[in-house]
């Protein structure tokens, strides 16, 4: 038998052994994302708990379904851009809430409201009461380093924690509320609420089909490629 014909097995059985790996390894994550989502999951079920319970700095604490009472700074909201609803253009309006005692300002996504041109919004339209008692879920700010825009008029792109703070010149806490309550006393009305967070297990069960996939093309391939080579072999003999 020659070497090259001997290769021919050895080589896609090597590689279907690498692929065979990877796909436990897929499988394996799946698990752990699913072990984690049930965790995060069942956050959104458990009753609220006062935002005083929660330390602001922690940033595991997504998901937590908290209260707080405070008075939103509508002289600080910020826009945040190109955020989309079923369809239609519009943005997040991000209006920090000041809290009894503390410098610290929380930030609180009220919602979505239409906009044109996905940049802009008559917030003054969108103002609910300043004194509120909201509900809503905890969600960590991004720590990315996107600055804000240093035009003040201009939307945000991100709501990062540092472009935040310069752009509101106020500390900022580490976590923002994502508001779910709808029962503030209102003139028009409120911006459109952000539904609760969807729970994705991921692609890691598709990507282990696909490696089991390739596992078995390179093993058949490998055997096919092995037989013809004995043959070929015995021809020349």
């Amino acid at each position: 038998m020659r070497l090259r014909t001997l290769l021919s097995l050895l080589i896609p059985l090597a590689c279907g052994g690498v692929f065979v790996r990877l796909g436990f390894w897929q499988l394996d994550r799946h698990r752990e994302r699913a072990i984690v989502n049930e965790a995060l999951g069942a956050r959104l079920y458990q009753a609220p708990v006062p935002l005083g319970a929660v330390p602001l700095e922690s940033t595991d604490r997504q998901w937590t379904r908290v209260t707080a009472t405070g008075r939103f700074r509508y002289d600080l909201e910020q826009v945040l851009a190109a955020r989309t609803s079923e369809g239609s253009p519009g943005v997040h309006l991000i209006t920090p809430l000041e809290l009894p005692g503390t410098d610290t300002l929380i930030v609180v996504t009220r919602g979505w409201v239409y906009s044109p041109d996905a940049a802009s919004a008559d917030r003054a339209r969108w103002r609910e009461a300043d004194s509120v008692t909201l509900a809503g879920y905890l969600l960590p700010l991004s720590t990315e380093a996107t600055p804000a825009p240093a035009d003040a008029a201009l939307p945000l792109r991100s709501p990062n924690r540092a472009a935040l703070e310069s752009r509101i010149g106020r500390p900022v806490a580490a976590v923002q509320i994502v508001m779910t309550s709808d029962s503030l006393a209102r003139a028009d009305s409120v911006p459109k609420r952000l539904p609760p967070p969807f729970v994705d297990i991921g692609p890691h069960r598709s990507y282990a089909i696909q490696w089991f996939g390739f596992a078995i093309i390179a093993l058949v391939g490998g055997v096919v490629l092995f037989q013809r080579g004995i043959v070929a072999d015995r021809s020349n003999a």
